[in-house]
């Protein structure tokens, strides 16, 4: 601001005086409001859920329309003293402990081949990616057409003279757990490999064009060099395959086997759903249901330790 002050003499003398500071700037308020949606679908569709398993898991409710008691740690002791909960258990840790480092390896080493883009790469990512695309129903179909008593596989034995290994695959309690192992590291490997495949190929060139100055083969070059470089992304992607192959392993049970012969193929995720919608034993599925969240949750704790980047 200017004022004018009368000088000896008569001049008049322009003299300006401090203005006064500006105000802070408002902050906006607009991210704020726009996250309240997603907010609320999260607890409501998300924490919800979960606080309900714990909940429920304390109730004695013996169907959707029955009337409900308090059963406090009742449901555990039943739980952890049926042997059907224990082969469950038993199951899904094989599955788990088979299928994964299949999958995951196998589906490594098929990026790392497409990521190298040979000769008819993008048919081959193609080809990978049909199994996801394939509705669980039909892969469970394609899995029946092949196992069953007269299938594809046994009329292939029968071919070259190897009739007498033929079996009842799917209904043979040695090796009913084992097809539904097949079935999920068949249906993940390809889908995997084509996410290997595109983290692959934005590594770098340089980094493998010095592997190979140093003489180092492909086989050093996938396990020494690229593996540690993408050694984050490998864990997410295990984290993924984890998760599916715990908590969907439900419906390839219940399209196959139904569990059987009696438990050998049962796993937790389908014994959450037999327990609750044909058994009607809402607080027994909900209490395996709070085991199989905290058996998910350790499991994504321990493989993001054993993923995390070193350096």
């Amino acid at each position: 601001m200017t004022l004018l002050s009368s000088a000896p003499g008569g001049a008049s003398v322009a003299r300006k005086t401090p203005s006064a500071p500006a105000a802070p700037p408002r902050r906006k308020q607009g991210g704020v409001i726009l996250a309240v949606p997603a907010l609320v679908w999260y607890l409501v569709f998300m924490v919800g859920p979960l606080v309900a398993i714990f909940v429920i898991a304390a109730l004695h409710w013996p169907g959707m329309l029955q009337p409900v008691s308090f059963a406090g740690l009742q449901n555990v002791r039943t739980v952890l003293d049926d042997p059907v909960f224990m082969d469950a258990v038993t199951n899904t840790a094989v599955q788990l402990v088979v299928a994964l480092p299949l999958m995951i390896v196998g589906a490594y080493m098929l990026g790392y081949y497409v990521a190298q883009q040979p000769p008819g790469h993008r048919v081959l990512r193609y080809l990978l990616f049909i199994p996801g695309l394939i509705s669980t129903p039909a892969k469970a179909m394609v899995f029946y057409a092949v196992l069953s008593p007269d299938g594809l596989f046994n009329g292939a034995l029968d071919k070259v003279g190897l009739g007498s290994l033929a079996d009842a695959w799917l209904a043979s309690p040695s090796t009913a757990l084992a097809c539904l192992i097949v079935l999920d590291v068949w249906s993940g490997i390809g889908f995997t490999a084509v996410l290997f495949a595109a983290r692959l190929g934005s590594v770098p060139d340089e980094i493998g064009e010095a592997a190979q100055l140093d003489g180092a083969g492909h086989w050093r070059a996938m396990w020494r060099i690229h593996f540690p470089v993408i050694r984050d992304f490998v864990g997410v992607v295990t984290m993924l395959q984890f998760l599916w192959t715990l908590f969907g392993s439900a419906q390839n049970v219940l399209l196959l086997t139904q569990g059987g012969p009696g438990s050998s193929s049962t796993t937790l995720s389908f014994l959450v759903y037999q327990k609750a919608f044909i058994a009607a034993d809402l607080g027994y599925s909900q209490t395996v249901g709070v085991f199989l969240f905290l058996a998910g949750l350790a499991g994504l704790l321990t493989i993001r330790r054993v993923f995390r980047q070193n350096y």
